[in-house]
């Protein structure tokens, strides 16, 4: 019988296969979508109080996603990389993700990672980098984002915003949070990001 995992996977599947992007539709086409369910812990996170709004703030073509995370929050295992050691305890309050395929998600694949990244309002995700390339899609507009040394763009939902291997990225949010879909491929898929503007530009 199918579980609430399987719907969550059936849900981030349905979304990226309506995404119009040759490199996201490669992307999709070359996952192997039957993956083996891991047992994991819940856990809960302060960021997740942004879930209800997320849902609303959603186009249509991922609110079904949005609001299946905000209705099975305390059912899936949320996490964090940084501490407040790395950017302050207001980030560590209003950030996280949900891994739903990867080393460490709830479905587990050695080859990619995706999942969902919450920030609440008036977050900066600071300049950072890592090995693995990276496809990020907003599900909510409104949050300015920045590459190497460009200045920072405000991203619409459903915009495909790609970086390179080893590329400084960094997001900012206005009044309303966050929710972006990200897939990883390339490199280590559990890496803490290196922090700072020391990566390719």
């Amino acid at each position: 019988m199918p579980t609430i995992f399987d719907a969550l996977l059936d849900h981030f599947h349905a979304y990226l296969a309506g995404v119009d992007s040759d490199l996201v539709a490669l992307e999709v086409a070359r996952i192997g979508w039957d993956m083996p369910v891991r047992s994991l812990e819940p856990r809960a996170l302060d960021c997740l109080r942004y879930l209800d709004r997320i849902a609303e703030l959603a186009p249509i073509d991922a609110k079904p996603l949005a609001r299946f995370a905000a209705d099975h929050r305390s059912a899936l295992r949320w996490g964090q990389t940084y501490t407040a050691a790395d950017f302050g305890q207001g980030f560590i309050d209003n950030y996280g993700w949900l891994e739903v395929f990867g080393t460490r998600g709830h479905f587990a694949n050695d080859q990619v990672a995706a999942g969902l990244l919450i920030l609440g309002p008036e977050i900066v995700y600071p300049d950072h980098h890592h090995i693995a390339e990276e496809i990020y899609i907003p599900l909510t507009g409104g949050t300015e984002w920045r590459m190497g040394e460009g200045s920072f763009h405000r991203r619409d939902a459903g915009e495909v915003i790609h970086h390179a291997s080893n590329v400084n990225h960094a997001m900012r949010t206005g009044k309303g949070p966050l929710m972006a879909l990200y897939l990883w491929r390339g490199g280590p898929l559990a890496q803490k990001s290196t922090i700072g503007s020391g990566g390719r530009r």
